[in-house]
C-alpha cells in the first residue's frame, strides 16, 4: 500500500491535464489556434522539462494512437452520415484516394531532387505526409457549419485518405526486394486493403443497424457503450482479414449515420465526447514523443519549414486542385478545400511507423514530419475561418444547445419526423401554412437558434430551423425541407 499515494497524484495530475486540455478549446478560438496544435506544443515541451512522461515506447504510443483514430473517425463517419455522403461519394473516393497518392510521389520527388534525400527515404516522407487529418479538420471546424459540397468533400477526404496514407506506407515498410514484381506486389496488397476494409465497413455498418435497432438492453446508458464498442470490433475484423481497418470504421460510422434508432441522439453524443477524449489524447501522447530542442535543429526545421510550403503553396494546390476540376464546386468552395487540407495525428502516426521499423534517418524523418504537421496545423488550421470568409464559403457557427425538450416513447414513433429546413427548399422562406405537406403532415415544434418558435400558419421558416412534425405511414418529407443538390443542413445532427 506504499504506493497509494504517489498513484494517487499520478491520478490527480493526469485528470487535471485532461480537464485543462478540454478548457483549452475555449482559448484556442481566442488565440485563433487550433486545439490540437496547443496539445502538441504542450506535451513536446513537458516532455523536455520531465523526460520521464516521454518513456514510453513507440510501440505503445501506435496502439493508444491507433484505438484514439478508431474513434474519431467512426463518429466522423457518423456525422457525415449516408445522406451526406452519396451527394459527394465519387469526388470523396476520387479525391481521398488518388489525391493522396499523387501528392505522396510529388512529395518524395521534391524531398528527393530538392534535399538530397534517397529515394527509399523520400517515399517514406512523402507517404507520411500525404494524408490530411479527422482529427484535426473536425477540431478546426469545432462549432462551424459548412453549407455546400465543399464541407463534405472536405470532412469525407480526410477520412478516406487516412486509410490510403496507413496502408501505403504499410507497402512501403513491408516490401522486400525491388523491380516490377516488388511494385506489383505492393500494389496488391494495397488494392487488398482498400477491398477488404470496404467490405468489411459496409457489412459492420449494417450490422451495427440491426443490433442499434433488435437489441434490448436493461439500462439506457448501455445502449451507446454497445454501439462504441462494435467500433474496435469492426477494426480488428478489417484487419484480420487483410483489410484497412481504418476505412472499416469509418465506413460503418456512415452507414450508421442517418439511421433512426432507440437512444440515437445519446448514442451521438457519447461518440462525440469519446471522440474529443480520443482527440486530446492523441496529440497529447504524439507531443511528448517528440523533444523540442531535437526538432529545433537546423537540418530539420529548415527542411520542414520548406517542405510545408511547397505542400500548401504548390503540391496541393496544383495536383490535388487538378483532381477538383471535374468535381461541380464553385471557385470559392474549389480554393477553401485546397487550403483546408490539414495535416495532423495520422502523418505523425506514420512517423512513428517509420520510427519502429527502425529504418536509416528515422530519427530526422520524423522531426521533420512533426515541423510540417505543426505548421499545417497552426497556419492552415489558424486562417480557416477567414479562408471561408473571403472566398465566400457559407460558414455558420452553431452555438451549443444545452436544454432539451422531448419525450421517451416504448416503440418508434412512426408517424414522428424531424428536418433540418435547407438553404434554397422548398420550406426556405415559406410559412407553416403555405408548407407543401399536403393534409396528412402536422407541424408540431419549430425550433430557431435555440429558441422554441410559436407554430402558428404565419409562421416563417428559415435556413437552419428545426421542425419536428407529425405525419401519416407513407407520407415524403425530405423533399420538402433538403436543400437542392445534397447539400448539408447549417446546422449539425444530434
Amino acid at each position: 500500500m506504499e504506493d497509494v499515494v504517489p498513484y494517487a497524484v499520478v491520478v490527480g495530475l493526469i485528470a487535471a491535464a485532461v480537464l485543462l486540455a478540454a478548457l483549452s478549446n475555449r482559448v484556442s478560438e481566442r488565440i485563433r489556434v487550433p486545439a490540437p496544435a496547443i496539445f502538441l506544443i504542450v506535451a513536446a515541451v513537458v516532455s523536455d522539462i520531465v523526460p520521464s512522461l516521454g518513456g514510453l515506447p513507440v510501440k505503445i504510443d501506435e496502439r493508444i494512437v491507433t484505438v484514439a483514430l478508431i474513434f474519431i473517425l467512426f463518429d466522423g463517419g457518423m456525422h457525415i452520415g449516408w445522406r451526406r455522403f452519396r451527394t459527394a461519394a465519387g469526388a470523396v473516393l476520387w479525391v481521398g484516394v488518388v489525391g493522396t497518392v499523387v501528392t505522396a510521389g510529388a512529395l518524395a520527388t521534391a524531398a528527393h531532387l530538392l534535399f538530397g534525400f534517397s529515394w527509399s527515404t523520400a517515399l517514406l516522407i512523402g507517404t507520411a505526409l500525404s494524408p490530411t487529418d479527422p482529427a484535426v479538420v473536425f477540431s478546426v471546424l469545432g462549432r462551424r457549419e459548412i453549407a455546400g459540397r465543399s464541407g463534405t468533400i472536405l470532412e469525407g477526404e480526410s477520412g478516406a485518405n487516412d486509410p490510403v496514407g496507413i496502408a501505403l506506407m504499410g507497402v512501403l515498410l513491408g516490401a522486400g526486394g525491388s523491380g516490377f514484381g516488388a511494385v506489383l506486389s505492393g500494389a496488391g496488397s494495397f488494392a487488398l486493403q482498400m477491398v477488404s476494409g470496404g467490405l468489411v465497413g459496409l457489412a459492420g455498418g449494417f450490422a451495427m443497424t440491426w443490433l442499434m435497432r433488435r437489441s434490448r438492453l436493461p439500462n439506457e446508458a448501455l445502449y451507446p457503450i454497445q454501439a462504441l464498442a462494435c467500433a474496435p470490433i469492426i477494426y480488428s475484423a478489417a484487419t484480420l482479414l487483410h483489410g484497412s481497418g481504418f476505412l472499416a470504421v469509418l465506413l460503418a460510422g456512415i452507414v450508421v449515420g442517418d439511421v433512426r434508432a432507440p437512444y440515437k441522439r445519446e448514442i451521438e453524443r457519447f461518440s462525440s465526447g469519446l471522440s474529443s477524449l480520443s482527440e486530446i489524447v492523441a496529440f497529447t501522447v504524439l507531443g511528448l514523443t517528440v523533444s523540442i530542442r531535437e526538432v529545433l535543429r537546423p537540418e530539420q526545421i529548415w527542411v520542414g519549414l520548406a517542405i510545408a510550403g511547397l505542400l500548401i503553396l504548390v503540391i496541393r494546390p496544383l495536383l490535388v486542385g487538378g483532381l477538383l476540376i471535374p468535381i461541380k464546386l464553385r471557385r470559392g468552395e474549389r480554393l477553401f478545400v485546397l487550403w483546408a487540407g490539414l495535416k495532423g495525428a495520422v502523418p505523425i502516426l506514420l512517423g512513428t511507423f517509420i520510427v519502429s521499423a527502425g529504418v536509416p534517418e528515422a530519427a530526422r524523418i520524423y522531426g521533420i514530419v512533426f515541423v510540417v504537421v505543426l505548421i499545417s496545423v497552426v497556419v492552415q488550421g489558424g486562417l480557416v475561418p477567414t479562408a471561408a470568409r473571403l472566398l465566400h464559403v457559407p460558414m455558420t457557427v452553431v452555438e451549443p444547445e444545452p436544454w432539451s425538450l422531448g419525450m421517451r416513447f416504448q416503440d418508434e414513433p412512426q408517424g414522428m419526423h424531424r428536418h433540418i429546413v435547407g438553404v434554397g427548399s422548398q420550406a426556405d422562406g415559406a410559412t407553416i401554412r403555405d408548407l407543401p405537406i399536403g393534409e396528412f403532415a402536422w407541424v408540431s415544434i419549430v425550433s430557431r437558434d435555440g429558441q422554441l418558435l410559436n407554430v402558428r400558419g404565419q409562421s416563417q421558416l428559415q435556413p437552419g430551423d428545426e421542425v419536428l412534425l407529425l405525419a401519416d405511414p407513407g407520407v415524403k418529407l425530405a423533399p420538402v425541407f433538403d436543400a437542392p443538390g445534397g447539400r448539408p443542413p447549417l446546422h449539425p445532427k444530434g
